[in-house]
């Protein structure tokens, strides 16, 4: 039993079989499409390998499958980088005007001691202030080491410069010293200090360079005696040093951010990377070996990532399906034949991807908006649902913006992922109710507008950054893409149409259409019929929208449900007006032959006009396997009259099916007994009207009419209320309601055809 919700009705079950409901067909369809996806998308994602060899010619030219970058010249360009970083120096403050007042301090101490002679006095000058200078040097550097202030290479290059750059004072100078007096030192020391502070302010790299000004400083300082001043020049220039040194580690560390700053060196996609003929040098090779474009060294892991993409898509698909797979035991609303015709429909899309990306090049990014990648959505809403073709949008969009890209540094390409997403639901929601080829042509109008628009828009948005003359030409090819998808959907869709037997809404009007030569022939020789059929219509339809189906077929299907009683439409009690009912005068196993061989004629004309099958099915399976009880009690009587054991049997007297292979069958044929029930009764009342539906229903439940057809019981409960409110709708002014009804006068007799 199809469902376990209680009901007035039960006593079916789901039985359906063959290649189109086989599991293993299923998902052999959905790894077809995952091979499909792959494949589609190797020539972007997985870079071409060539099997050369170093030291030989190339028999063909390479180009760079994509951006990739030039090792070699890129090395070449951070050493260049390197070499044109110029050196580091770093400033050390020494306070030189310390150790020339240090020097004077001392000079003064010992000038006043009488008991060392003037010889000694210049001897002990000549060794004592050299080393009274290094001493400073020395003690500086011990310091500043165990400060950590400076690097040991900063300060060992410091000592080296100053070393290579000390003064010699001149002898006559160490002999003049002893001669100073104390006053003479008092006045020298503020000269002395403010010349070397004053120099040594400067940052000295040659510290000869600076010694040369001493001699202008002392000769415009305050000094007047001669010996004091060249004493203080001298004594000057021993102090001063250099205070800008060469850093070793700044100027490497300098190097290392120039390297790391420095671009890489990338060889441009479509580039030559080996000419034709050209020889495989050992860096050509190395080259194409570091790129993966070697068949000796296959990279797997693009094709692993490739895979999974592809898994991902397909597993996708289905695990949507399935989800929104309301019908069937095994959760999918679309039969194998439906889920073939889908991955033919992204077979088309991919080969429409594939030709716009061959019209593209790196100049020419914008051809890629002529590819027709609303095709597969459109189609896709017309042949089977729209929530389903809203979903295949955002993979045809993933698609699109894999195989249009040409921007080989990025897997997707954001302006047309996005342009086919616009284009493709906007051709989804102006298509997915359409019922005239017309309502294609809008569909496409607005497809080409709003792909437009989107292209103008992604431009806006670049900072337009795009050439004007390119942008016109990518909104031109949008328009004209909108253009070659309604073509191209309008040329297929006859083919899905025939191939799989799609009854799209458009086929579906097209049939409605009164001026179809069967139902001209229905209308003209079968009036009663026609209007009994249009009723049948107005009744399926509703109850089969309320259950979800499809109600457009439905009312479709009813028209051409009873075409076979146009060969004999006298023996039907809708066209007998005015006239004796044949089946009076003829053996009741004739009458039962005659109403049921309209079911049979009926599908052999439909096949002659080459009618859809699933107008066929409802044609041959409205009645199933029902049996004709009139017939059947009148054989029965008149057996009895004539004291004859009857030889036939209730088998004898049942249609000979199918029964309803689908909803809209079973949909179909309670409606057909709902309306000719009702016809057949004068003054019918709400409850009269109720009790008949529920009774047609239970009956037909009862008979096992339902077995092979996946109605749920809840859903025949929604089947027998819509019928009886849209009963009322159309027979509203023959039913009597409870407050005016009248006595129930007897139902008249009728054949129930």
């Amino acid at each position: 039993m199809a469902s376990k919700q209680p009901s007035k009705f039960s006593g079916f079950s789901y039985n359906v079989s063959g290649w189109k409901y086989s599991a293993v067909t299923r998902y052999a369809l959905f790894l077809l499409l995952g091979i499909l996806v792959y494949f589609s998308l190797s020539p972007d994602l997985l870079p071409k390998r060539y099997d050369i060899k170093e030291g030989t010619n190339s028999a063909k030219e390479i180009v760079a499958p994509m951006q990739i970058q030039d090792k070699k010249a890129t090395l070449k360009a951070q050493e260049q980088a390197a070499e044109n970083v110029q050196p580091k120096y770093q400033i050390i403050p020494l306070r030189s005007e310390s150790l020339v007042t240090s020097l004077l301090d001392r000079i003064d101490r010992l000038n006043q001691d009488d008991t060392i002679s003037q010889s000694d006095k210049t001897s002990i000058y000549r060794e004592e202030i050299p080393q009274r200078v290094n001493d400073f040097i020395l003690n500086f550097v011990a310091s500043s080491r165990s400060g950590g202030v400076y690097s040991d290479n900063l300060l060992n290059e410091m000592q080296k410069v100053i070393r290579q750059q000390a003064y010699s004072i001149p002898e006559e100078t160490y002999i003049k010293i002893p001669r100073l007096t104390s006053q003479d030192i008092i006045e020298m020391k503020p000269v002395a200090r403010d010349i070397v502070s004053r120099l040594m302010n400067d940052q000295i790299s040659d510290a000869n360079a600076a010694r040369a000004k001493v001699a202008e400083q002392v000769s415009i300082s305050s000094l007047s005696q001669r010996t004091a001043r060249e004493v203080v020049q001298e004594l000057a220039r021993a102090a001063i040093t250099a205070n800008r040194f060469y850093d070793e580690d700044a100027t490497k560390e300098a190097e290392v951010q120039a390297r790391e700053n420095t671009p890489p060196v990338y060889i441009e996609q479509g580039e030559v990377l080996v000419a034709k003929g050209q020889r495989i040098t050992p860096e050509l090779y190395q080259l194409l070996d570091e790129n993966g474009l070697l068949r000796s060294n296959v990279n797997y892991w693009p094709q692993l990532g490739l895979l999974i993409l592809a898994g991902i898509l397909s597993v996708g698909l289905l695990m949507f399906i399935r989800h929104s797979g309301a019908s069937g035991s095994s959760g999918f609303k679309y039969n194998n034949s439906q889920l073939l015709m889908l991955v033919i429909v992204f077979l088309i899309t991919i080969i429409s991807l594939r030709l716009a990306a061959f019209l593209q090049t790196d100049t020419r990014p914008f051809m890629g908006f002529l590819a027709p990648v609303a095709i597969g959505a459109m189609l896709v809403a017309l042949l089977l649902d729209i929530t389903l073709a809203y979903f295949c949008s955002i993979l045809f969009a993933a698609l699109a913006s894999i195989i249009l890209n040409v921007q080989q540094n990025t897997i997707f390409d954001f302006n047309f992922g996005f342009f086919a997403l616009v284009v493709s639901f906007v051709a989804v929601f102006a298509t997915h109710r359409a019922g005239q080829r017309t309502t294609l042509l809008k569909g496409g109008i607005m497809v080409c507008l709003f792909g437009s628009l989107t292209v103008f828009m992604l431009h806006l948005l670049g900072g337009g950054d795009w050439q004007q003359i390119h942008t016109l030409y990518a909104i031109g090819f949008a328009f004209a893409g909108g253009l070659l998808t309604v073509v191209l959907v309008i040329g297929l869709m006859p083919f899905f149409e025939s191939t799989f037997g799609i009854l799209s809404a458009l086929k579906l009007v097209e049939l409605s259409n009164p001026n179809h030569p069967l139902l001209r022939k229905l209308l003209t020789e079968t009036p009663g019929t026609y209007h009994h059929s249009v009723m049948v219509g107005n009744l399926s339809e509703a109850a089969a929208e309320a259950i979800g189906a499809d109600g457009l077929l439905c009312r479709v299907g009813s028209y051409y449900h009873d075409i076979g009683k146009t060969k004999r439409p006298f023996y039907f009690i809708e066209n007998q007006n005015n006239m004796e009912n044949p089946h009076d005068s003829i053996e009741p196993k004739l009458s039962k032959s005659i109403i049921i061989a309209h079911a049979r004629d009926g599908v052999e004309m439909l096949k002659e006009y080459k009618l859809p099958k699933p107008i066929r099915d409802i044609a041959e399976q409205h009645h199933g396997t029902t049996f004709l009880h009139y017939f059947y009690h009148k054989a029965l009587r008149q057996a009895e009259e004539k004291g004859l054991e009857p030889d036939f049997t209730e088998d004898d007297f049942r249609y000979p099916g199918p029964k309803a292979q689908s909803k809209e069958s079973a949909v179909i044929g309670i409606a057909d007994s709902v309306e000719a029930a009702v016809r057949s009764l004068r003054s019918p009342t709400v409850n009269q009207v109720e009790t008949m539906i529920e009774k047609i229903i239970k009956s037909r439940l009862d008979d096992h009419q339902f077995d092979e057809c996946d109605l749920t019981l809840k859903e025949l409960d929604i089947i027998a209320r819509t019928l009886k409110e849209t009963v009322m709708g159309i027979f509203h002014s023959r039913i009597e309601y409870p407050e005016e009804a009248k006595k129930p006068k007897k139902e008249e007799g009728a054949v129930n055809a």
